[in-house]
């Protein structure tokens, strides 16, 4: 094995281990439904697409407030990881009508007020299997240390 080899396998295996991140309300999605809100690794947070349900896991109905339910939901997930929307550096958006990008740019905008992050819109046909949700955001922080 040459010397760089060895120094690239020495430093793999000292990288720590990837941190499921399940803020508390929601268990349900890793143990129900198979997956983790979000993932911590060297550093940067893969947050998983949050929708607009509420702590009863009921959707919300009202389009505007299900835009503010998601941006509640990933702010639950930063907090967990003990980061906060200042710390988003990408971020995808959902959605099944683009129509509505103006109402959600302007809940963004409440939410990373003076943060700028790459952002990608995407259009939907339906999103998690069933008709009413209107917006899913996936987004990737990067936390100053692990």
């Amino acid at each position: 094995m040459s010397d760089v080899s060895a120094a690239s396998s020495a430093a793999v295996s000292r990288s720590p281990k990837p941190r499921v991140i399940v803020p508390s309300g929601m268990e349900f999605v890793r143990d129900e439904i198979g997956y983790a809100p979000a993932v911590l690794a060297n550093g940067t947070l893969y947050i998983a697409g949050q929708i607009g349900r509420d702590d009863n896991r009921q959707l919300v109905v009202e389009k505007e407030a299900q835009f503010v339910q998601v941006f509640e939901n990933m702010r639950r997930v930063l907090e967990s990881a003990g980061a906060r929307f200042d710390n988003l550096v990408e971020m995808t958006s959902f959605h099944t009508d683009m129509r509505d990008l103006p109402l959600f740019m302007q809940v963004r905008d409440r939410y990373l007020a003076g943060v700028q992050v790459a952002w990608t819109a995407i259009g939907a046909a339906q999103l998690c299997g069933a008709p009413g949700y209107f917006l899913e955001v996936k987004a990737i922080a990067q936390l100053d240390s692990l």
